[in-house]
């Protein structure tokens, strides 16, 4: 009885292994913050007065504000609204610690808002709520946060940025 219940479960393992994009099993699913929060995430227990160092898992709204060889420099932004437009992200003040780094995932899953080219000029892609949906390669994701700051979701996994999800402002 036993080994024909193992025999099933192996069975069944592999068959719905192939089902589930390596990815999707991969990240898991954290939490959402608000897209538009109007406050700074926090990171309880994060010691900023040590070396910069990676965020704890978990998905921060951000944007990469420095690409080094080995990794890349991130910090939270919050939105912040505005009399004459809809309004803006911003990051934290001058002189208010709160940047982290980790190395990118080679196998990142980055979702423009822009279409994958370099640039970023591309058509829209995104979903309903204004999140970047168009799947590009780690390569463009570095290249175009190299040129400019993109309001982002950013999945931290095990130190490493494993998710890079873009969120449109016109």
């Amino acid at each position: 009885m036993k080994r024909s219940l193992l025999a099933v479960a192996a069975a069944l393992s592999v068959a719905l292994g192939g089902a589930i994009p390596a990815e999707a099993a991969a990240i898991p699913n954290f939490p959402r913050p608000k897209i538009f929060g109007t406050t700074f995430q926090k990171d309880p227990g994060h010691d900023f007065t040590k070396r910069i160092s990676p965020r704890k898992n978990g998905i921060l709204r951000g944007w990469i504000t420095h690409v080094s060889r080995y990794e890349v420099e991130y910090e939270p932004i919050k939105w912040v609204r505005d009399k004459y437009t809809e309004g803006y992200f911003v990051g934290p003040p001058e002189g208010h610690v709160s940047a982290y780094a980790s190395p990118v995932a080679k196998n990142v899953v980055f979702l423009s808002a822009f279409g994958c080219s370099s640039t970023g000029a591309g058509p829209m892609t995104v979903d309903k709520v204004g999140l970047g949906a168009k799947r590009c390669s780690r390569k463009v994701l570095l290249t175009r946060v190299k040129k400019s700051q993109r309001p982002s979701l950013i999945t931290v996994y095990r130190g490493q940025i494993v998710k890079v999800q873009e969120i449109y402002t016109p």
